[in-house]
C-alpha cells in the first residue's frame, strides 16, 4: 500500500513548541502563601475551572475571582496574572527556526487548549523576543478559548478540518498529551505523540518528517 504523503501538520503549542512548568507554577503560589496548590488545583479542576476559562466560558474576571475563592490571595490582577502566567516556560530559538523552514514543505497549523491571559502573556513575549507576530508562522492558527471547543472533544479537530479543507490522511497531528492524539486518530489524522525527552526537531530530517 502506498504510504500517504504528509501535505499538513497540526502542532500543539505547549510542551511543544512552547515549554511549560507546573512546577514553577506551584512554587511561585507556595512562595505567595498557598500551601496546599495541590488540593485547591484538584478542586479547581473538579468544577471544570480551567477548562471552562479555556473554553471562553469565563472572562477573565470571573476566573480571577474564582482563582481568589480557592487561594484567598488578596492581590491586584496584575499580579494574580503573573503568578498564573508562571507555567509559560521559554521559547527555545531552534524550535522557531525548523517552523520557519519547514512551512515552504508543509501547511502548518497550531490547535491550543489556552485561555485569554496566557494567550495574551505568550504572544506579546514571542514579538518581543523574536520580533515578528507568532500568527506568520502557521497558515492559520486556532485556540480553544476563540473556538468554544477544546481537546480532546472531536468537535474542534472536525471544525479544523472542514475550516481548512484538510484531507485527514495527508494531515500528521503532533500533540504531548496521548488523550488528544486518541481523539484526532479517530478522525483519521495521523500522529505523533511528543512523549518526554522528545522534542519537534527530532521528527524532521533536511526540514522533512522523518
Amino acid at each position: 500500500m502506498k504510504k500517504s504523503r504528509i501535505s499538513n501538520i497540526i502542532f500543539d503549542f505547549g510542551g511543544v513548541i512552547i515549554d511549560i512548568s507546573h512546577q514553577r507554577l506551584e512554587e511561585t503560589f507556595r512562595s505567595h502563601g498557598v500551601e496546599n496548590f495541590d488540593l485547591l488545583f484538584s478542586q479547581a479542576m473538579q468544577i471544570d475551572l480551567f477548562q471552562m476559562f479555556e473554553k471562553g466560558e469565563l472572562t477573565p474576571d470571573q476566573f480571577r475571582k474564582e482563582v481568589r475563592n480557592l487561594t484567598n490571595l488578596l492581590v491586584p490582577d496584575n499580579i494574580l496574572d503573573m503568578l498564573w502566567n508562571q507555567i509559560i516556560g521559554e521559547y527555545p530559538p531552534h524550535r522557531i527556526e525548523l517552523l520557519q523552514r519547514i512551512k515552504s514543505n508543509y501547511h502548518l497549523f497550531l490547535f491550543s487548549n489556552t485561555n485569554i491571559i496566557h494567550y495574551d502573556f505568550y504572544i506579546q513575549k514571542f514579538k518581543q523576543e523574536f520580533g515578528f507576530d507568532f500568527h506568520s508562522l502557521f497558515c492559520n492558527t486556532y485556540w480553544s478559548y476563540k473556538m468554544g471547543k477544546r481537546k480532546p472533544d472531536l468537535a474542534p479537530f472536525s471544525e479544523i478540518i472542514f475550516n481548512e479543507g484538510l484531507v485527514p490522511e495527508e494531515t500528521m497531528f503532533v500533540d504531548d498529551s496521548i488523550q488528544n492524539i486518541l481523539a484526532a486518530k479517530q478522525l483519521g489524522l495521523k500522529t505523533i505523540h511528543l512523549k518526554n525527552g522528545l522534542d519537534i526537531t527530532d521528527l524532521f530530517k533536511d526540514d522533512f518528517l522523518l
